[in-house]
């Protein structure tokens, strides 16, 4: 499961830098977390709190509380020493070279199953401009090449029309419904599961994209 250089373990397809893909927004990239994102990750998510808060996780503590700067390097530290267990990949969405967003690969499930979900947010700035379309695919497709696996899940409420947008996009298919699935806002929310399987991609997610025009190689 694990190379090893200079003593560390690192999981397959980790850490990496990828893209770019042009979008008519700019130029799209999606690179590893790192320890001075605070500043950037503390303001985008407390500007964001009304576009990001009806999609997320319920939380202990306000949500301006959970996203001072302060907060970030220990959330740093869990979400590397995952990333060298093998078990997620947080990246950090760029477009032309400006943070505006993250995307995670997690629950990296190896043996008989190689299977994971990804998740993703972006500034409500930028949404709307195939920004968020463009970083999936490039996890997409390093997610069924380097990191070696076959499946990837994805849940998206049902009243969340955008996110379910850049999954079909991508060709993602929904696969059901799971009622009362995930406490979020403080209530029992249903999700759609979406779901994509190596086998279903056509080349690839990128080049799905530039053959419908929503993208360009750089």
């Amino acid at each position: 499961m694990f190379r090893w250089l200079s003593g560390e373990p690192v999981s397959p397809g980790w850490p990496a830098t990828l893209g770019p893909l042009g979008t008519k927004a700019g130029a799209v990239t999606i690179r590893p977390v790192k320890l001075r994102d605070a500043k950037d990750w503390s303001e985008l998510r407390i500007r964001n709190q009304n576009s990001l808060m009806p999609w997320e996780p319920t939380g202990v503590g306000s949500w301006a509380s959970r996203h001072q700067v302060s907060s970030w390097p220990p959330l740093f530290a869990v979400l590397k020493s995952e990333a060298k267990r093998g078990t997620l990949l947080p990246f950090v969405i760029e477009l032309d070279g400006i943070y505006i967003g993250q995307l995670t690969v997690g629950n990296i499930q190896r043996g008989a199953v190689r299977t994971a979900w990804i998740g993703y947010w972006i500034d409500a700035g930028h949404a709307g401009q195939g920004i968020t379309t463009a970083a999936v695919a490039l996890g997409v497709d390093h997610c069924f090449g380097p990191v070696g696996l076959h499946r990837l899940d994805a849940t998206v409420q049902p009243d969340n029309v955008a996110s379910q947008a850049v999954l079909s996009k991508i060709g993602f298919r929904r696969e059901g419904l799971l009622e009362r699935y995930m406490d979020v806002n403080k209530r029992w929310r249903d999700h759609f599961l979406y779901a994509l399987t190596a086998e279903e991609i056509t080349g690839s997610a990128t080049e799905t994209l530039v053959r419908s025009g929503r993208a360009a190689f750089l």
